[in-house]
């Protein structure tokens, strides 16, 4: 058995959980989430937690076992208060703004990158070198703001482009000359 799948998941007040076969549905304040899990997993709800117990203690079910309690754990603390990254800008003339619901980044290339976020995902610019990315689900809130990052990541000789708040990026020194 996997030490973190077998922990209970404390469900908080005002949080709704149904489990029917597979799936597991969470409601809540900000939203409701489903997920559908692996067959070998069973779920029950029982005294205002959640329980995860798994088929066998062979390494793929521990692996698993250990999965689907995060997952329910993350779609639990989604529901509840949500999730959020930032991003930031660096390099002279780049910038970003809301155009109604889009995105516009202008990071060094001849034209603006337009970015629509999915259903979901909410955008917000408090500066015009910073990107908020927030929603429910961890896992969609990871992706956009991977998407964005990619725009253009940052380079390791000037440090220009977009990242993560607080990533390090390790410059290198440039063409020594004569």
């Amino acid at each position: 058995m996997s030490r973190v799948g077998k922990r209970p998941i404390p469900i908080p007040a005002g949080i709704q959980v149904e489990v029917k076969d597979r799936s597991v549905m969470v409601k809540g304040q900000k939203g409701a989430l489903e997920q559908t899990f692996h067959p070998d997993m069973r779920i029950s709800v029982t005294d205002g937690s959640v329980h995860v117990e798994s088929k066998s203690a062979d390494r793929f079910h521990k692996a698993l076992h250990g999965l689907t309690r995060t997952l329910i754990q993350n779609m639990i603390l989604g529901v509840k208060d949500g999730f959020s990254k930032r991003l930031e800008i660096q390099g002279v003339g780049y910038r970003a703004e809301l155009k109604g619901k889009a995105l516009v980044v202008q990071v060094g290339y001849s034209h603006p990158i337009y970015f629509l976020p999915p259903e979901g995902i909410q955008i917000e610019t408090p500066s015009q070198t910073l990107i908020t990315v927030k929603g429910t689900d961890k896992h969609l809130v990871g992706q956009v703001a991977s998407k964005i990052r990619s725009f253009r990541p940052p380079e390791s000789y000037k440090g220009k482009g977009i990242r993560y708040e607080g990533e390090y990026v390790k410059r290198k020194a440039g063409k020594a000359t004569a």
